[in-house]
């Protein structure tokens, strides 16, 4: 697996990132070549994911409300980061959540790491992929007001 691009354009996520000195710790957590593309390699990619930002001190699984029983992937201090690697149609529930979390002034910025369409399609049938999420990102750019760093990795 390696880090194929960022977008850090939605609402100056890039910025944010920068400014807590964040941004490249977290595109680096996606250069591990021992990690191959393909089928069923989505448990592999979430344990690696995982140990790094244990190993940093995140918070893993963070409720967004008790009693609701949906989770951000990892959340430390004002930043929150969700890993996508299943199906298109959870991404949009990645970007509300964040938004919830925004709007509730938990967070002040947030990430979503997927893969790209061509690794997506490696990795199986109707996989969220960054440039589907980009352009969603574009089109509801008033809708989804949270600073949003993309991370594309293949």
């Amino acid at each position: 697996m390696k880090l194929a691009y960022t977008y850090d354009d939605h609402h100056s996520a890039g910025a944010e990132w920068d400014r807590r000195e964040l941004k490249e710790w977290l595109t680096d957590v996606f250069e591990a070549p021992a990690i191959r593309i393909e089928p069923r390699c989505t448990q592999q990619i979430r344990e690696h994911v995982e140990a790094e930002f244990l190993n940093e001190g995140w918070a893993l699984n963070v409720d967004l409300d008790q009693g609701h029983r949906l989770k951000v992937f990892a959340q430390k201090d004002d930043v929150a980061f969700q890993l996508q690697t299943g199906n298109m149609s959870r991404a949009p529930y990645d970007l509300l959540k964040m938004q919830y979390l925004f709007q509730s002034q938990r967070i002040e910025a947030a990430a979503l790491a997927l893969p790209t369409k061509r690794a997506a399609n490696l990795i199986g049938d109707n996989i969220a992929n960054a440039e589907r999420v980009i352009n969603e990102l574009q089109l509801f750019d008033r809708v989804i007001t949270v600073p949003i760093l993309v991370i594309a990795f293949e």
